[in-house]
């Protein structure tokens, strides 16, 4: 919009906005390059990708493969409509084999994956020059037959983030503004009176310094690329949200990647350096956890992780309590403290906040699940009923 660029889209796909219509085997040129649509349906029914590469020329390019085939894996293919998943699963590794029989020297660079659930499973951490090649003989769905691969993909979906049902509405009503609504400035009384009528007061601080003193009834969402995501999904819809930091320049970004998700409206503060922070929870790491002076009697573990992170190995006697259900079954958790911990950190600082919003005794386990085996610790692999 700001540059004055045309949308490609599927012609096939109803939307709200002026866009250029394009189809499979179409060619755009743009530029010095020219832009082959490939239609890719699995992800979504009218899915596409685009090959780019210098016009005139043949053979290997740039592949924008969207939700189609991942570093690794493949898009998800329950997100449309659960009616269709099984359907589009198949459509998908079609589409995957398609594409896998483009020059392998071809740059894959798809939309999704790196923590995004789009992606039907954890994809490679590699963000440099993947190309089809590297994919030929690891990427299951180019090396799974097809019915194998549609029943081990629906199998390993994941849970899917709360605001994901608005996202196809507001896509085919087109992009937001290039800038987010200039947000309310709440006043300490403001954000007091937010906290008492349950309203969400979200701290974009570290957690490191959420820990050491925060605001009664707020909750840790440290920013990062995750914020959004979490905050989408944590949060009704329809609720208010109020959110704190120590520094305009961490609010613009937050806002903003709000706002991407449709979440517009906020009020916010920056917390000033004399302001009263007084609720405070321990931080620990693992070599920490293993401390017999830290042990106390009536500790309990609680593992924020998802499930398929569980079932890889968890620890002996911990709670799983996926950190998306913290408000929905925290208070079924037994009594005792709460030591409460994830593959990072990060999922765990906003479980622990949540939790001890509650009025739950917190430990913050703020450390990698890499460390447990490092130490020793003892897991289990066996299931949860």
């Amino acid at each position: 919009r700001r540059h004055g660029a045309d949308y490609l889209l599927s012609a096939d796909e109803r939307v709200s906005f002026e866009r250029v219509g394009v189809r499979g085997g179409d060619v755009v040129p743009v530029g010095q390059l020219e832009v082959e649509v490939l239609a890719t349906p699995g992800h979504t029914r009218h899915h596409q990708a685009f090959l780019v590469r210098p016009r005139e020329a043949t053979g290997a390019g740039a592949l924008l493969s969207g939700g189609s085939l991942l570093h690794g894996t493949v898009g998800r293919t329950d997100l449309v409509d659960d009616r269709l998943t099984h359907d589009l699963a198949r459509a998908q590794w079609d589409s995957a084999r398609s594409l896998g029989r483009l020059d392998p020297s071809t740059r894959l660079l798809p939309t999704h994956g790196f923590g995004s659930f789009c992606a039907s499973t954890s994809t490679c951490t590699s963000v440099g020059d993947v190309t089809l090649a590297d994919q030929l003989s690891t990427n299951p769905v180019l090396i799974t037959p097809r019915e194998s691969f549609v029943s081990d993909l629906v199998a390993g979906f994941g849970p899917i983030p709360r605001y994901y049902q608005h996202m196809a509405p507001l896509n085919r009503a087109g992009a937001g503004r290039a800038r987010p609504r200039t947000p309310h400035q709440a006043t300490a009384e403001e954000v007091a009176d937010a906290v008492l009528r349950g309203a969400w007061v979200v701290d974009l601080r570290a957690r490191t310094t959420f820990a050491d003193g925060h605001l009664p009834g707020s909750v840790s969402v440290e920013y990062g690329t995750q914020f959004a995501t979490y905050v989408g999904w944590l949060v009704p819809w329809e609720d208010d949200i109020v959110v704190l930091a120590d520094s305009p320049e961490l609010l613009e970004p937050a806002l903003r990647d709000l706002a991407d998700l449709g979440i517009e409206g906020v009020s916010t503060r920056v917390l000033r350096p004399d302001e009263p922070l007084e609720a405070t929870y321990r931080r620990t790491d693992w070599a920490g956890y293993r401390e017999p002076a830290l042990a106390t009697a009536r500790r309990i573990v609680v593992d924020v992780r998802q499930r398929d992170e569980w079932d890889d190995g968890h620890l002996l006697g911990a709670f799983h309590l996926p950190v998306q259900d913290v408000e929905l079954r925290g208070a079924d958790l037994p009594d005792g403290e709460l030591w409460v911990h994830c593959r990072s950190g990060y999922r765990a600082g906003i479980a622990a906040s949540l939790l001890h919003r509650m009025g739950r005794s917190v430990v913050h386990l703020d450390d990698a699940w890499e460390r447990v085996e490092e130490l020793s610790i003892p897991t289990t692999r066996e299931l949860a009923a």
